[in-house]
């Protein structure tokens, strides 16, 4: 019992240091606090235009993916400086590595949002145009 309490009070913990990482991740992140942005922008998108259940699940999928991967990507960035604090070039590649990683999660982020809303807006702005 003793042991099993003990286990509930580690992922406890593991949950709490993993709000922490989100907390940094938005308060000292600028490229975070942009995903954050879209993120609100294509909800209420969501919202407005009353996506399915199918397009929702992809819509979280890939806001999630590239919070994600944005988070990945700032831990990479904040070892790789501690790690060598000069300039490396090693370690640029790294970074860069790691940069490319959330802007391929962006792109293909963007075109799902572009397969799920752009029908809809065209749609609605045929409706002006009539």
């Amino acid at each position: 019992m003793k042991r099993a309490i003990l286990l509930l009070k580690q992922r406890l913990l593991s949950v709490k240091y993993a709000l922490n990482g989100i907390k940094i991740l938005f308060l000292e992140e600028p490229n975070a606090i942009i995903h954050l942005l879209v993120t609100v922008c294509v909800l209420i998108a969501g919202f407005v235009f009353q996506i399915s259940n199918g397009e929702w699940i992809a819509v979280i999928l890939c806001v999630s993916f590239v919070i994600a991967m944005e988070a990945v990507n700032s831990a990479i960035e904040n070892i790789a400086d501690f790690i060598s604090p000069e300039k490396h070039e090693t370690i640029k590649k790294v970074k860069d590595l790691a940069a490319g990683a959330v802007l391929i999660g962006a792109i293909a982020s963007a075109i799902v949002g572009m397969i799920i809303f752009l029908p809809k807006i065209i749609e609605l702005l045929m409706t002006f145009y009539k």
